[in-house]
Order: C-alpha cells, then structure tokens, then sequence
C-alpha cells in the first residue's frame, strides 16, 4: 500500500502570469515537471489535478481533470485526495520553483495533518492532509466554503512555524511575469530564447532566425529584424500568429519566455499580407 502521496494543483488561469506555470522552463524542464520529481523523492504516488483547459506537460503522475475548476483550489484538493490511496498527502500549487525533498519530508514527518505559518498566514498548498479529508472538503463546498483552510482546520491540523522547518525557502513562490524572470537570472546563466520565423515570413525578415536573451515577449520580439513590426504596446499584431514550441499562441507581450523556449512567428492566415508590417 502507498504510504505517502502528493496532490498538486495546476488548474489555475496564471491571470497574472499571463501564460500557464506549468509550462514555464525552470531548471532545465517544464516546472510541472519539476515540482512532480522533487515531489517523487518522498512519495510513492502522485496525482495533478488540472482543467479542461490546460494539456500539461508529460509528467511521472495520474493526471486529472477538476470537474469543477471554478470552485476554486478547495475543489482541486476535492479532486485529488479522492484519487489517492495513502493515507496523508501532501498539497502544492504548481508554482513551486523551490519544492525539495527535505522540506516535503519533514512535513510528513509528523505524522498528521500539518501546515507551515508564514507569519499569521497558513501555508494551506504546502501542507499535509489525509485522505479521508476529500469528504470533508466536498461537504464544505456544497455548505459554500471554499477555503483550504477551512478544510484544515476540520481535521485538526498542527501549525508549524515555518522559519524553523528546513529549507523553508521551498514556500517561495512567483505569480508574475517579473517574479519570474527574476527567479531565473537569480538562478544561473540563461540560456537564451530562439525566435524563429516560418513560411513566406522567413524570407520577408531576411532572417531564419536569431538569438534573444530571457525576458518578456516584448523583448523578445524587439530581437527580430529591423524591417519587422511585429507588436504595438502589449500585444502581438494580429496580422502575425506568435507562438511558444509551436504549442501555445501568445498575444499578450508582457507575458515572460524562459530559457531555451522557442518563440516561432508566422502570418496569422494565408490571406494576411504581412509586408504591411515591414518598415
């Protein structure tokens, strides 16, 4: 039988992010993926809640959809503690850059449900909970409540202060583009961002492509040749399709592009006359 297990959720928007987390590169990998490895160190089984919405990435875990992703995370934690089979799992978003195996592993520790406090705030997606809890949580969504930490506090569960767990930087997090971007030049030498073009555009840039350093798409974009306009203020014209791995249209040029992404542009159609662009 399982005896440890881990819930994370990833079927948030990202509003702020303005792309999803989980695809996001940290380290090397899509931090889904990041989060799941660290995660599979301590526990013996993993399960990812997420949306319709959003096709993960590949990742060493179940993966299911939130029948109710509007319900917010309580119906996430809902969704995942049912799939479970041990009897204590631990709960995180998406959006842990510095998840480890130390931190996760002195929390299931105790032995029961637990919750780090940052201050007067309770950690409620870096804490431990049982599995028996997923009754619990859907009785307090159908009674209108749609906090974590009220799911927490029904199983009568032990604050921790979180300054003295180890590696308590694992409960930093990044909600915005310049969080984000600045995780990644705090972490090592970057590698850059490939911005490629495709059909007819390729020979109009004179370009192939070329080399931009991480940042915001709009950075990016001011890489392309001279003779391209390919943005006004914050978002991509729409006369170009711009694209992340040929995977997810961006439009919104504050959004970030990290390491070793590859930014693709094309005309939006077949009928776009992209010269309209050209300077």
């Amino acid at each position: 039988m399982s005896e440890r297990a881990a819930v994370v959720l990833c079927g948030g928007r990202s509003s702020r992010m303005g792309r999803a987390k989980a695809w996001l590169p940290w380290r090397g990998q899509p931090m889904l993926a990041h989060v799941v490895a660290c995660l599979r160190e301590v526990v013996d089984e993993v399960v990812v809640v997420t949306s319709e919405e959003l096709d993960p990435p590949p990742v060493d875990a179940l993966v299911v959809r939130d029948s109710a992703p509007a319900e917010g995370p309580l119906q996430g934690l809902a969704e995942g503690l049912a799939r479970v089979r041990a009897p204590l799992a631990f709960a995180t978003g998406t959006d842990a850059p510095f998840l480890c195996a130390e931190f996760v592993r002195a929390l299931f520790a105790y032995g029961e449900p637990v919750a780090p406090v940052v201050g007067e705030i309770v950690q409620t997606l870096a804490a431990v909970y049982p599995r028996a809890a997923a009754t619990e949580a859907r009785a307090l969504l159908a009674a209108g409540r749609r906090r974590p930490l009220a799911l927490l506090e029904a199983v009568a569960f032990r604050r921790l202060d979180a300054s003295k767990l180890p590696r308590a930087e694992a409960l930093q997090g990044f909600n915005t583009p310049d969080e984000y971007l600045a995780a990644v030049a705090r972490e090592h030498e970057a590698d850059p961002v490939s911005l490629e073009f495709a059909g007819d555009l390729a020979g109009i840039a004179g370009a192939e492509g070329v080399e931009a350093p991480v940042g915001t798409l709009a950075q990016v974009l001011a890489c392309a040749p001279p003779r391209l306009v390919l943005f006004e203020g914050d978002a991509v014209l729409p006369r170009y399709r711009v694209t992340v791995e040929d995977r997810e249209r961006l439009v919104e040029t504050r959004v970030p592009v990290g390491p070793g992404e590859r930014i693709v542009v094309r005309a939006a159609s077949g009928e776009d006359t992209v010269e309209r662009g050209l300077q």
